[in-house]
């Protein structure tokens, strides 16, 4: 009887948790995904204490950092080496967009190359070793709560803070025309590291003229001794180094004042409409795969536009503008790395300035304690 009435006890707490699950029907964070390989293959009582205790999440912390690409990670050693009980949020994967870095050569201090993935987890159990937490989720909205602020998550729990840096980062810029979405995962792609092996010796384009396209481009050409890149401007964009070795490869072809005026296939790419940008003029040109590499978009969601409770200033890109100490237009509140408004993006600045915002949120917190 004891027995039965545990496993009741247990169907109904599944069962329950189900339920809650179903219900957040926005959410896209890790939870779903955790909830349904468990189901599958593994062990779902194991989950269900973290599924239930994130669903109901109520905590009060005194740095609170969204995000944890480089920028992220540098801003939860720094807080938690700090004394700060600090907390990153992160709705996909610890590393952000570094972790597609597949040769990271001018790190200061590595000597050789290393992946971005293995600097990445390295930086992640290092903020971790000095006390520094994680929780995959997704923040919903930002709002003031008296002298503090307030995360509401997509999970249904909320998130009390002293202070908050955002390290949200950026996304890929598409291109907006004919075909890319209809092709999206079809032969166009926005990264070369996960996509790329699809195209083995395949005829493949890459748009774009900086850092990220020349590294792609030499990337691919591993891949494939067919690779075209389309430049809209008259040169690089690119650091020198990356654009000496890119012209070094001889496989790698390149085409300047030439965009993408419409992506053309069936079930999937078979051809490129491309555009002069000096002359207007437009051929068509057999095509496997395009690669797009053409520029960042901030994620400042939260914090811009008519559904955001707070507002930060932001420059003519887009990008939130802040001062030295990293802090925005909104006290406490301070950012890190690709969504802060800087003429220069590598993994390297954004530590830095992941580095200063803890340090600079720890002294506002200190003085508002007072």
């Amino acid at each position: 009887c004891e027995n039965l009435c545990v496993s009741v006890s247990i169907c109904g707490q599944i069962l329950n948790a189900v339920a809650r699950v179903v219900a957040i029907c926005s959410c896209r964070s890790w939870l779903i995904f955790e909830f349904v390989i468990a189901g599958v293959g593994g062990s779902l009582l194991t989950i269900l204490p973290r599924l239930c205790y994130t669903l109901a999440m109520q905590k009060d912390v005194d740095l609170l950092i969204i995000g944890s690409g480089p920028a992220g990670l540098s801003a939860a050693q720094y807080g938690a080496r700090g004394g700060l009980a600090t907390l990153a949020v992160e709705q996909m994967a610890v590393g952000g967009q570094a972790l597609m870095i597949d040769v990271l050569e001018n790190y200061p201090g590595f000597v050789g190359a290393r992946s971005g993935m293995l600097i990445m987890e390295e930086m992640h159990a290092q903020a971790e070793g000095f006390g520094a937490e994680f929780l995959f989720d997704s923040v919903c909205s930002l709002r003031r709560d008296g002298r503090f602020f307030r995360a509401e998550l997509s999970s249904g729990g909320s998130i009390k803070a002293g202070a908050l840096i955002l390290a949200s980062g950026a996304g890929h810029r598409t291109l907006n025309v004919p075909g890319e979405a209809e092709f999206s995962g079809r032969g166009v792609s926005y990264c070369a590291s996960c996509d790329g092996p699809f195209f083995k010796n395949k005829k493949i384009f890459v748009v774009g003229g900086g850092d990220a396209a020349c590294d792609e481009a030499r990337f691919l050409s591993r891949i494939s001794g067919d690779i075209t890149m389309l430049v809209r401007r008259t040169e690089f964009k690119a650091q020198k180094a990356l654009v000496h070795r890119l012209l070094k490869d001889g496989s790698i072809k390149t085409r300047f004042c030439t965009r993408v005026a419409a992506i053309k296939g069936e079930e999937k790419v078979k051809s490129l409409v491309l555009e002069d940008t000096e002359t207007g003029k437009t051929s068509e040109e057999a095509a496997d795969a395009v690669f797009v590499f053409a520029g960042l978009v901030p994620e400042t969601g939260l914090v811009s536009g008519s559904g955001a409770e707070i507002q930060l200033k932001l420059d003519k890109s887009g990008f939130i503008i802040s001062d030295q100490r990293m802090e925005s237009s909104v006290k406490g509140i301070f950012t890190a790395g690709d969504v802060r408004s800087s003429p220069f993006r590598q993994v390297v600045t954004a530590c830095a300035d992941g580095a200063v915002a803890a340090h600079s949120a720890g002294e506002y917190i200190q003085e508002m304690t007072k």
